[in-house]
């Protein structure tokens, strides 16, 4: 009797393993998948709607059920010069250099954040802002980092610099429900994202990592010397 029972012990034991590692890793394989996927479409074809696009969209609905964001793609070669320069001096110095991740501005932010005792600085690039806004959602966790990690090299594997970077252009936040450099342009200066001017740029770049908050307070002073600095550093800024 007791060596009939042995093979279905271990049976059972093998249904457990199964479940608690082999399931689990074949659904992480299979979310992989589907961004890759993804992302090799995005490669020719242009995102119509983000996941932080629609969430929110969903906020706004919240208290207006008609309530639309507002977006509309333009190619990378009519949106200004002047904003590309910008938010690149604003948000990713190295943007051409780095594989994705600036490794170096991370650490640099985890010691101003150390000093401060709070969180003051990010250190995300471009890649990096572009795969959460893509996919993820705006909670902050070491799990969705670590998918944010993984999109971000997916995203420098298949795309060229270029590439990546016009599309953050036309999917990135700038006020409440405004997305993209054209609708921010119309928004904030009743012009086309070609014809933004240099110091019109650096405040549209300077906006973007609070942008609701400065869609609200547009005459703040640390806004204002924030858009001096950047309009300082736009000159030397490499556009991929």
């Amino acid at each position: 009797m007791t060596t009939a029972r042995k093979p279905a012990a271990s049976g059972g034991k093998w249904r457990w393993v199964k479940w608690l590692f082999i399931v689990p890793a074949l659904l992480f394989i299979g979310v992989q998948l589907y961004f890759l996927i993804q992302i090799w479409w995005w490669v020719d074809h242009n995102p119509t709607m983000t996941s932080f696009m629609r969430e929110q969209q969903s906020a706004l609905r919240e208290k207006n059920p008609k309530a639309n964001i507002q977006q509309q793609w333009v190619p990378y070669k009519r949106i200004s010069g002047n904003l590309k320069r910008a938010i690149i001096a604003s948000e990713d110095a190295n943007f051409s250099d780095h594989e994705g991740v600036d490794w170096e501005a991370l650490q640099k932010a985890y010691e101003k954040n150390s000093k401060k005792k709070k969180v003051v600085s990010g250190g995300s690039t471009i890649t990096q802002q572009l795969a959460k806004n893509l996919f993820l959602s705006g909670s902050r966790s070491y799990l969705r980092k670590g998918q944010e990690l993984i999109i971000t090299y997916m995203l420098e594997a298949l795309m060229d610099k270029e590439r990546i970077f016009e599309i953050y252009l036309n999917v990135v936040e700038f006020g409440k429900g405004i997305f993209g450099a054209e609708a921010a342009a119309r928004h904030y200066y009743r012009t086309s994202a070609a014809n933004l001017g240099a110091a019109q740029a650096a405040k549209l770049a300077v906006m973007l990592p609070n942008p609701r908050y400065y869609d609200a307070h547009r005459d703040t002073n640390y806004l204002a010397r924030r858009t001096g600095v950047i309009l300082r550093r736009m000159g030397s800024a490499e556009l991929p």
